[in-house]
């Protein structure tokens, strides 16, 4: 293929990305609380919807990955595409908070296939330059994910005097039409069918998860992924509540996070290259012990230049990390289990990202911020020793 066909391609998927990442986000961020509680909600139930979008991915990012091999990608690729269209319309319907918990698992169930299956998919149609367009692609959804609460927030305030729920409800509409975008776009995908056909059997999924694992290799890397998105789900989550207790405006506190998000986004494809041109362990490894030094010493400072500085570096490391992540898995998994691997990866991302929260919270309660972020640091220089250790054994057991 030509540049220009390469070109083409890649354009092609992160469009997919872009308005896949958007239509998820904008009907989760503002909009999901407000929505819950206008229809009755309490915390509880705010934080119980919330946490069941993530959940899908953790169930279904690797049997998904491991069907693609066999299936093929496009096949998978157009189900989440049915699932991004018809998603936001559930949320119209809804009528009782509690009925959001399928609605809301049934729409992460899109990225849930989305993620894995795109990684696979650019695994396979840029071998030599699969870290620079996974950067590439990658950049792409986190503008989408950036613009997303944007535009639900414009939404909302705009309709602020609209009859009974539809402030709210034309967010979902929002997230329809860029749902059937990403519909028409997986439709003109052109993705050969996979050599041969295979009846996929519940032992297939069992072989692709125990290669996955019995690969110190493969383990290592998603074990650093793992840490990566705990540390981050940390961050994100507690680093606001840090901040208000100092006094640090909410405004600035939008800014810290823009930062990060636009440091992550505009240096991806350029980690994705250097990932392709040298050895991308080095990456993993620089980037999750730059993330977690980051995260470690938010304690020493108050004030919101010093924090703006390591919001930056943050997302530099999780930057640096995160694309080699994906690029050398790609590089050391079976052709035949590419699908596989890069699912078993997104489910064991998912796990830290969930669990980041969750652990770093009864820490903080019970021993502080300090203790907490400090956890983050001693966290991410484990799994980079662990990944440095398993790296350098040359032969895998399988």
């Amino acid at each position: 293929m030509g540049s220009k066909t390469h070109y083409s391609i890649i354009l092609h998927l992160s469009l997919i990305g872009f308005f896949a990442i958007f239509s998820t986000t904008i009907a989760k961020n503002p909009v999901l609380p407000l929505y819950v509680s206008v229809l009755g909600g309490g915390d509880a139930v705010i934080g119980l919807i919330s946490s069941v979008s993530p959940f899908a991915g953790i169930l279904l990012s690797f049997p998904v990955g491991a069907l693609s091999d066999k299936v093929g990608r496009k096949k998978l690729l157009r189900l989440s595409g049915i699932v991004f269209l018809a998603a936001p319309l559930l949320y119209l319907l809804v009528s009782d908070p509690l009925l959001l918990i399928p609605v809301r698992f049934f729409h992460g169930m899109a990225t849930a296939i989305l993620g894995p299956v795109m990684s696979a998919l650019i695994a396979e149609r840029f071998t030599e330059t699969k870290g620079e367009r996974i950067g590439q692609y990658s950049s792409a959804t986190l503008y989408g994910r950036t613009l997303a609460p944007l535009v639900g927030g414009a939404l909302i305030s705009y309709f602020v005097f609209a009859p009974d729920l539809f402030r709210y409800q034309s967010v979902y509409l929002s997230a329809f039409g860029a749902g059937l975008i990403v519909f028409l776009l997986i439709l003109k995908l052109d993705e050969p069918e996979p050599h041969s056909r295979q009846r996929c059997k519940l032992s297939d999924f069992w072989m692709s998860l125990t290669t996955f694992m019995s690969n110190i290799h493969l383990r290592g890397a998603a074990y650093v992924d793992m840490a990566v998105y705990f540390i981050f789900g940390a961050f994100e989550t507690f680093l606001p509540l840090y901040l208000l207790a100092n006094q640090i405006e909410p405004f600035l506190i939008g800014v810290i996070f823009a930062v990060q998000v636009l440091s992550i986004a505009l240096t991806k494809p350029f980690f994705g290259r250097m990932a392709d041109r040298t050895d991308p362990r080095y990456q993993i490894i620089g980037g999750v012990l730059i993330l977690g030094v980051s995260v470690g010493v938010i304690p020493l400072f108050q004030t919101f230049f010093p924090v703006l500085i390591i919001s930056l570096l943050s997302g530099l490391g999780m930057s640096l990390s995160t694309v080699a992540t994906t690029k050398y898995v790609a590089d050391i998994a079976e052709k035949e289990d590419i699908g596989a691997s890069m699912g078993a990866l997104s489910s064991i991302m998912d796990i830290g990202h969930s669990g980041g929260p969750l652990l770093t919270g009864v820490i903080i309660t019970y021993a502080g911020y300090q203790t907490g972020f400090g956890f983050c640091l001693v966290l991410a220089f484990v799994f980079a020793l662990y990944f440095f250790i398993g790296s350098r054994v040359r032969k895998t057991t399988r």
